[in-house]
Parts: structure tokens; sequence; C-alpha cells
């Protein structure tokens, strides 16, 4: 799946200046976060019908944003992202997550990808044992590619493998074939880089033995680490479309409960464990550290149009198409089209969004009283687990992930 902070609409905020220069408040607290990169690749051979992400295929784009030449801009953009770090004030802080995500960045040949991670290192340096994970499609990797990858420093391969159904692949728009899963899995793992795999139930005409057999057949292949996503279908896109005139059937909320507690009993009994709603990881040394960095509110700095990026309470984005993006850079100037700088208030609010989601829970004591009075409510309704909660912590139950939601909703206040 794409970066979660990847929306295709960009937000309303306030307009970014042309040099980038962050306000003082993106100093303060900086050396006591953590600090990543994310690398947006906007390509796609194909546009899936279900995709509401920041992409672009080759005829969609046209004559203005080459692929040949997008690496050399997201270069640009690192050596302007330790600029305005500096000019600010930003601590220098090596990296401890890098995440090139899509897209598919593995569109483009794996010595540009190398390049990019090669121009980040030598801007920040970065940590011993730090996590560098590329997503890749089945069908757009090789041999070769991924031992080029893993030469550069990359640690792992986030492959959206999505289903194991050829009928659920073809509704998705998925180019690849089932068969071609197992080949690249083999392939990562003799190139020594850690491999999850990206799946999706609820698709349109999926059964409930359709899922199963995509979780059997992903966990037969041993992963490090499993993120299963109910389908969403976003208004715009293909699929969106199609539900509209019949085509296929709707959303129903019942079939996407069975089919996560499905997930979870059968990625559980292989061994892997929850950490977040939707991911599960063989140990929690292979929990996705980048996505935990957004959970947990960290710092980053996202490369590539649409890019989203944080530092120090400080959110902005870059212009959303790869041409403007290019030529703001080829000018000089900072691609980032707004920003916002979150009050306190804000950032609570953020923090219980999302630090609900964890395995490791939500400390009680960041609530609001209104909050903490809702929690005697939730353990009574099996939705938060009792031995955690009186030891201060607010963590999800089986039946409280599938109404995480609704048990964000209780606790923040009115």
């Amino acid at each position: 799946m794409g970066d979660p902070l990847m929306p295709s609409v960009l937000p309303l905020g306030d307009p970014a200046p042309s040099d980038g220069l962050l306000p003082a408040q993106a100093a303060d607290g900086a050396a006591v976060r953590a600090f990543g990169l994310y690398v947006h690749i906007p390509f796609c051979a194909v546009r899936c019908g279900y995709c509401d992400f920041n992409t672009y295929t080759a005829t969609e784009l046209g004559g203005g944003a080459s692929q040949d030449a997008y690496a050399r801009t997201a270069v640009s953009e690192v050596a302007l992202a330790a600029t305005v770090l500096a000019r600010s004030g930003v601590p220098d802080r090596k990296l401890g997550t890098v995440f090139f995500g899509g897209g598919t960045p593995t569109l483009l040949p794996a010595d540009d990808l190398a390049m990019i991670l090669r121009a980040a290192i030598g801007q920040w340096g970065i940590e011993d044992g730090a996590e560098v994970t590329t997503e890749a499609n089945p069908d757009s990797v090789t041999r070769e590619s991924l031992a080029v990858l893993k030469d550069a420093g990359f640690t792992r391969v986030s492959f959206g493998m999505q289903s194991a159904v050829p009928h659920v692949l073809k509704v998705l728009d998925r180019t690849h074939t089932p068969s071609r899963v197992p080949q690249v899995v083999q392939w990562a793992r003799e190139a020594g880089l850690a491999v999850s795999l990206d799946l999706i139930y609820g698709t349109p005409g999926e059964s409930l033995a359709d899922w199963r057999h995509s979780l059997e057949t992903a966990l037969s292949y041993q992963p490090d680490h499993i993120s299963a996503y109910a389908l969403i279908v976003e208004e715009g896109t293909k699929l969106a479309a199609q539900m509209r005139r019949g085509e296929v059937p709707g959303i129903d909320d019942d079939d996407h409960a069975d089919k996560y507690e499905l997930a979870d009993e059968l990625i559980t009994e292989a061994g892997l464990g929850w950490y977040e709603v939707s991911n599960w990881a063989r140990t929690p040394e292979q929990a996705c550290r980048h996505n935990l960095a957004y959970w947990r509110g960290d710092d980053w700095w996202g490369i590539g149009p649409g890019a989203h990026s944080h530092v120090g309470g400080v959110r902005w984005w870059n212009v959303k198409h790869p041409s403007a993006y290019a030529n703001r850079l080829s000018q000089g100037l900072s691609p980032a089209a707004g920003r916002e700088t979150l009050d306190a208030e804000t950032r609570t609010l953020e923090r219980v969004m999302l630090e609900a989601r964890l395995q490791s829970g939500l400390e009680v004591s960041t609530l609001s009283p209104g909050g903490r009075h809702e929690v005697a409510g939730l353990i009574a309704d099996g939705l938060v687990d009792p031995p955690a909660a009186f030891r201060g912590r607010l963590v999800l139950t089986l039946k409280g992930r599938l109404l995480a939601d609704a048990v964000v909703r209780r606790i923040l206040p009115d």
C-alpha cells in the first residue's frame, strides 16, 4: 500500500514560503524525536481501480515529467531538505528509517533508488541497524534488481500481493499472477532482505473462502510481516464508478469484520503478532519502524510530489503534480504547497487517534477527564483490555480493533 499520509487531494493550509524555511517551533524538541525519510515515487504501470493515491501512469503524465529524470529531481529535494533543516535551526539527526512508497518505486531502475538513498545518507548519515524499505509490485522486480537494492543499503521489501485469487486480482486491476509472489519472495530472501506482504480484503466478489486461501497462501511463504487492509472505495476511483453503476457489489461491513477476525486468527496461529490494527510482525523487531514513527508523532521529511512532512509540530505538503514539483526544484524553490503548525490540542487529538490503534496502547492519562470516564464503559463493552487499563494503558481487544474508530470517538473530547 502507498504511504498512509499520501492522499490524492492536498489539504487546506497556510501558504508555504518559497525558501521552505520552518518556523522556530520546528526546532523545539527535535533532538528527542526520531528522524526518518519518506520518498514518494509517483509512477505506476497501470492505475488500479481502487487506488486514490497521488500516482500516475505514463499516459496520464504525458510529456513534462520524465521517469528517467525523476531520481535526479528527488536528489535535489534531498539537498534542499538538508539546507532547510540546518537554516531553520533543527539539530542534525541521522536517519532511523527510510521508506520508498508510491506508486511503484521499483518501476524506477534499482540504481536510481540507490542513488536517492546514497544522497540521503550523504546528507544526514544513517543509524546503525536502520530500517530501509521499498514497496514493490511482484512483477516489477528481478533477482538482480533486489540484489542491487540490498547492496545499496535497503533492508526490507514490501510486496503488494493483495490476493492469491485470480478473479480478485482482476477486480483490483493488479497486473501480477499469483505464481509470481513466491518467486519474488525467494529472490528477496536470497538477497538478504526482510519480506512484508500486503493483502486487501473485502474486494467485491471475494468470498470468505477466497480470503482464507489468500491468507494461507501468503503465510505459506513465511513472511516477516503482513499488512491486511480492508478495501476502502474512494470517490473518483474506477471501482467507485463500477459500484454506482451496479457492476460490482458494494462494501459489506459485516463481511469486513468476518474477514478481519479470520486474518487475525490465521496470522496469529502462524506466529506473527499484531502491533497495529492492520499490521502483524513475526517479532517486535520486524514491525515496520517507519510507520510506527508516523503513529507516534516522530519527525520525517517527505520527498516527492504530494509528499507530506512533519518536523516538530509543523506539517507541510508538496505540490501534487510531478511536473510542477520538478519545475519548482529546478528554479531553486521549495516544492511545498502549504503547511500548518499544530497546536497542543490538535497534537493531543492526533496522538489519541493514532496510538489507540497500537498494541502498545495509549496512556490513559493522555485523555481528557471525559475520555478517562469512558474507559470503564469500554472495558464493560469488551472493547478495551482490563489488565492493561488497570496499569494505565488503553489497549484494544480483538472486538475493540474491529470497532477502533468507534472507540476513538468515545474517548475524544466533545
